[in-house]
């Protein structure tokens, strides 16, 4: 599912058309460590151009989608808005098909001279990458690039500051809009044995394999046929490839994504396939730019989120992982006070002897009243014979009481491990930056992370509003995002009438449907319980079941954590959270 040189020179075409040239450089965010999104205003208004480097969602395109920036932008942001701001586009230039799209601008620098930089950004898979150049004496140098590459990641190319750039080294492939069907043919009966698929991806620059694919099974009606099909079927060979020469360089092109029945995207395109057959879904878009805002801002913003949730996540793993530990030692501990009658036997013994003994003595042979036996007790040579006793009973004393004790506390720990499960399920569900905040302020306000230098209190964080959903039948549903938001829902938003859902036993939403004076259907409670299941941690699971009652029945411990609550009254109805 990447981004080939052959649809990349479509996008530019888009780009083109635009009117972008001339226009300036207006707003620069990054907001993933891999992806940036630059605003352009010129005479037609303003266009918003995402790139991105990560090898999953790689692309250069135009973008309606909109993203939560971070709060500081990152260096190499801030170093491309002292570069570009202001800059004047001069030309998007692409190397043949190569997957590297170039943005030129005209600069003024920090002393008032006018420079010329170029914004590359190389769609290369793993190594794809996003590069601030600039000319010096008619020499491109590197400023700064969003991933750096030293020798310790590759010995081919670098790519530094300060460094004279070197563009990706191309290889002996041929550019499939200026070649003849005859031409390619040539090449690719050199190897007839070897399967026409793989050597079409060879031999063509710019291709991906899904073109490869449908232009094998064209070729011969089987993708997994041999380069010497050819000898039969050049004309439908050559047919194809003047398809590909239409759709690249006389606007014949059309623009589909290809999912299965499912809806799962598998791929995307410039032309009709026929390969999956009735096995898979095609989706037309009007743009190059249209389909890739469409197939890759869900992607992409799922891994924006898991780049900014993993620090919380691991900072939550790492609490959690610690309390489970120390209640492993509790256990250990509780398990030594089961002695503790030892002590208290070993007391009476000594407390029925004490006529016996005198000060000085390092040892008691008595019999023990419980068994019958003769026992040995070690003694104190310092303490009386009461003394003695007395210290025994300490002992027994200590330990009782250290059962007590380690009894709550494993209970109170036990608690805790369950919020803490509580707070990564939310954090793996967060959607924004919004939500991690206010979970991390949620954390430090428990004392679980350190706080910034802002030290915010309540009244400086922004309430975020719930997830709301309508049911079928009108009621509204509310469910809350976080274990704060869900005490704000079910103990202050809510009603003592409305009804309140949450998932049995496993961590996730507070979900109330809001009754307004109406009896709720048993259709409205299956939806709610369907949303409390795909707002849980046990979203994507079967046979999920959910706790409902009326939040008049729902109360808060006294000294409880945010989210943790007790309920009577309940029923349970079992859904699916897929």
């Amino acid at each position: 599912m990447s981004l080939d040189g052959a649809f990349l020179s479509l996008v530019r075409k888009e780009l083109l058309s635009k009117g972008l040239i001339g226009s300036r450089v207006d707003k620069i965010h990054q907001p993933a460590k891999d992806e940036l999104v630059i605003s352009l205003r010129g005479s037609q208004g303003g266009v918003r151009i995402a790139m991105s480097a990560n090898p999953s969602t790689a692309r250069v395109c135009i973008t309606e989608a909109s993203a939560d920036n971070p709060q500081s932008p990152p260096m190499f942001c801030m170093l491309l808005r002292k570069h570009l701001s202001g800059g004047r586009l001069l030309g998007i230039e692409q190397d043949g098909l190569e997957r590297v799209l170039s943005f030129d601008f005209e600069c003024v620098n920090e002393i008032g001279d006018i420079v010329h930089n170029r914004l590359s950004a190389e769609l290369l898979g793993r190594c794809s990458n996003i590069i601030l150049l600039t000319e010096r004496d008619g020499i491109l140098r590197v400023v700064d690039s969003i991933k750096r590459i030293g020798d310790n990641v590759s010995a081919v190319r670098r790519i530094l500051p300060g460094i004279t750039y070197e563009p990706p080294p191309k290889e002996d492939r041929l550019d499939l809009r200026l070649c003849t069907a005859d031409e390619a043919a040539k090449r690719l009966l050199t190897c007839p044995d070897k399967k026409l698929e793989k050597e079409l991806l060879k031999t063509f620059e710019g291709i991906s394999p899904i073109i490869c694919r449908e232009w094998a099974y064209y070729t011969a009606r089987d993708v997994d046929a041999p380069c010497s099909a050819l000898e039969e079927k050049r004309e439908r060979f050559a047919f194809f490839l003047g398809k590909l020469k239409a759709a690249l360089t006389e606007g014949e092109a059309r623009f589909f994504t290809i999912s299965d029945k499912n809806g799962k995207p598998l791929d995307f395109t410039f032309i009709n396939t026929e390969q999956y057959g009735p096995s898979a879904v095609q989706k037309e878009f009007d743009s190059p730019c249209r389909l890739l805002d469409g197939f890759f801002s869900g992607r992409a913003a799922a891994e924006r989120m898991k780049q900014r949730s993993g620090d919380l996540l691991k900072s939550i793993l790492a609490i959690y992982n610690r309390t489970a530990k120390k209640i492993e030692l509790q256990k250990a501990e509780l398990a030594a006070c089961g002695e503790r009658e030892v002590f208290r036997v070993k007391g009476d013994i000594v407390s029925a002897n004490i006529y016996r003994m005198s000060k000085g003595m390092n040892r008691l042979e008595a019999e023990n009243y419980l068994t019958g036996e003769t026992e040995v007790i070690p003694l104190d040579v310092r303490l009386t014979p009461a003394q003695n006793a007395q210290k025994l009973y300490a002992e027994y004393r200590k330990l009782d009481t250290a059962e007590k004790m380690l009894t709550k506390l494993i209970e109170q720990e036990k608690q805790e491990l369950v919020y803490l499960d509580s707070v990564f399920d939310a954090a793996a569900r967060a959607q924004t930056d919004a939500e991690l905040q206010e979970i991390r302020f949620e954390l430090s306000q428990a004392g679980y992370l350190k706080k910034g230098r802002d030290r915010r209190t309540d009244k400086d964080v922004k309430p975020l509003q719930p997830l709301k959903f309508k049911s079928s039948d009108g009621f509204d549903i509310w469910a809350g995002r976080n274990n704060l938001q869900n005490d704000r829902l079910t103990f202050k938003t809510a009603k003592g009438d409305d009804l309140w859902l949450h998932t049995k036993d496993i961590p996730g939403a507070h979900v109330i449907v809001f009754a307004a004076g109406k009896e709720i259907p048993d259709s409205t409670i299956l939806e709610a319980a369907r949303i409390a299941a795909q707002n849980s941690k046990a979203k994507g699971s079967t046979r999920i079941p959910v706790d409902y009652t009326k939040v008049k029945y729902v109360k808060k411990p006294s000294g409880a954590k945010p989210g943790m609550v007790i309920f009577t009254n309940n029923k349970t109805v079992i859904v699916d959270g897929t």
